[in-house]
C-alpha cells in the first residue's frame, strides 16, 4: 500500500511538514507496513518557501524587514539553485504578522515584501517566485513599490504614508527611482485566488473583513484602490486592475502585474510540478490532502483543489482533512475529493482547535485508516 499525504499548512497552526507528519502518523498507527511519501505543499501562501525547499532543495535565508504595521520583523525567503528566488509575502507582510485585536487593513503596507525582493536582487536572482496569500494588507503592492524605489506622491509631492487608506490620496507616481535591476528578472507569482483588483469580488470587498476591515473601511479601500488604479494607468498606458490575481494580496498581484510585468500561476500547480507530485502519486493507493478550512472558496486555486486534480488524473482516490468544513464543500466531490473529514470532534475555541491540531489530526487518521481496512477487508 502507498499512501501520497500532500497537504497545505493549517494557517496560524502547522505548518505543512508538520500537518503530513501528523497525518503519516496516523496512518502507521493502523498499517505500519504501508508506503507513505509526505509531498508537503503550498498554494502561494504560508509554507510556500518551505514547501519549494523541501520539493528541490535549496537554502532558507532569513532577513529583518518592516512588518505589516512597520514594527521589524524576522522574515525569510528561499534561494534555488539557477539564481531563483521564492518570496511569501505572508514572511513579510502576513496576517499571522499581528495580533487579532491590532489588524487595521487600511493602516497595513507590503513594504517588508518589497524589501525581501530588493535582498534577492542584491543576491543575484534572475528568476523569482513570488507567493501571495496570508496577507495583512490592502495596499494594492503600493508598499512593495515604495520598498522598491518608487514615490507615491500626494498633490503638494509629498509621499504617501503607508496603507491602503493613503491611496485616495495619489496624485502621481515616480519611477524615476524604481530598482532598474527589476527589468532583467523574470517574476512568476504563485497565487491562491483569481479575484481582481476592485469591485464586488475584489480584494477589499471580499478579504478587507478578515484583515481588521469594518463595512465602511470595506468601501472606503475599494474606492482608494480604484483611484490608485486609474493613476497607475495613467502612468504606464495600461490598465491591469480587471486581470484574475490582480486582487490576490490585497492588491499586490496588482503591482506585480502592472510593475514587474508577472506572469501568474495557481500557486499549488506551481508547487505541484516542482516538487514532482504526479510522479509519486503513479502506483498509489490513496492521496491524502488538507487545509485549515475547507469550503467552496476552496474551488478558486486552494491546494486540496490542485491535489485532486491531479490525482484524479492517475485514477487515484483523494481524502481531505481540514480544520474545519465550510458552506459548499460538498462541490469538491466533483473534482476527484471522494471524502472530507473535520479535525474538530466537538465544540471548542478556535484557540484550543488550533493548539490540539496536531493530536486532533492524528486521531482523524486513525479513524480514516480504520475505516479503510474494514472497507478493503484487510
Amino acid at each position: 500500500m502507498k499512501v501520497v499525504i500532500a497537504p497545505d499548512s493549517f494557517k496560524e497552526s502547522l505548518s505543512a511538514p508538520d500537518v503530513a507528519a501528523a497525518i503519516a502518523r496516523g496512518w502507521l498507527e493502523v498499517f505500519p507496513q504501508a508506503e507513505i511519501c509526505l509531498r508537503p505543499m503550498a498554494d502561494g501562501g504560508e509554507g510556500t518557501v518551505d514547501a519549494l525547499l523541501a520539493a528541490v532543495g535549496g537554502e532558507r535565508r532569513l532577513l529583518k524587514v518592516k512588518g505589516p504595521l512597520g514594527v521589524e520583523v524576522q522574515a525569510h525567503w528561499g534561494w534555488l539553485t539557477g539564481n531563483t528566488a521564492v518570496i511569501e509575502m505572508a514572511a513579510a507582510s502576513g496576517l499571522a504578522l499581528i495580533a487579532r485585536d491590532q489588524r487595521d487593513a487600511a493602516r497595513a503596507s507590503s513594504y517588508g515584501t518589497g524589501q525581501l525582493i530588493r535582498a534577492a536582487l542584491d543576491a543575484g536572482a534572475r528568476h523569482v517566485i513570488l507567493g501571495l496569500g496570508g496577507s495583512a494588507t490592502n495596499d494594492g503592492g503600493a508598499g512593495l513599490l515604495q520598498a522598491l524605489g518608487a514615490r507615491l506622491l500626494d498633490s503638494d509631492g509629498q509621499p504617501l504614508a503607508s496603507g491602503g487608506g493613503a491611496l485616495a490620496g495619489l496624485k502621481t507616481i515616480d519611477l524615476s527611482g524604481l530598482d532598474p535591476r527589476i527589468g532583467h528578472v523574470s517574476f512568476e507569482v504563485a497565487a491562491d485566488v483569481d479575484n481582481p483588483l476592485c469591485g464586488p469580488k475584489g480584494a477589499s470587498a471580499v478579504f478587507g473583513p478578515q484583515k481588521g476591515a469594518n463595512p465602511q473601511q470595506v468601501s472606503e479601500l475599494d474606492a482608494a484602490l480604484q483611484h490608485y488604479a486609474s493613476v497607475v494607468a495613467q502612468t504606464l498606458g495600461q490598465d491591469h486592475s480587471q486581470v484574475p490575481g490582480t486582487g490576490a494580496a490585497g492588491g499586490l498581484g496588482f503591482a506585480a502585474r502592472a510593475f514587474l510585468n508577472a506572469g501568474f500561476r495557481p500557486g499549488v500547480e506551481l508547487i505541484a510540478e516542482l516538487s514532482g507530485l504526479a510522479q509519486s502519486i503513479v502506483g498509489a493507493t490513496l492521496v491524502i490532502t488538507g487545509e485549515g478550512r475547507f469550503d467552496s472558496q476552496s474551488l478558486h486555486g486552494k491546494t486540496p483543489i490542485g491535489v485532486a486534480r491531479v490525482a484524479q488524473a492517475a485514477n487515484v482516490p483523494v481524502i481531505v482533512l481540514a480544520g474545519s468544513l465550510g458552506d459548499g464543500y460538498q462541490e469538491m466531490y466533483q473534482v476527484g475529493i471522494q471524502a472530507a473529514f473535520s479535525l474538530v470532534p466537538g465544540p471548542m475555541t478556535l484557540e484550543l482547535a488550533c493548539a490540539s491540531a496536531d493530536k486532533e489530526l492524528q486521531a482523524r487518521t486513525v479513524d480514516i485508516a480504520r475505516l479503510w481496512r474494514l472497507g478493503r477487508g484487510v
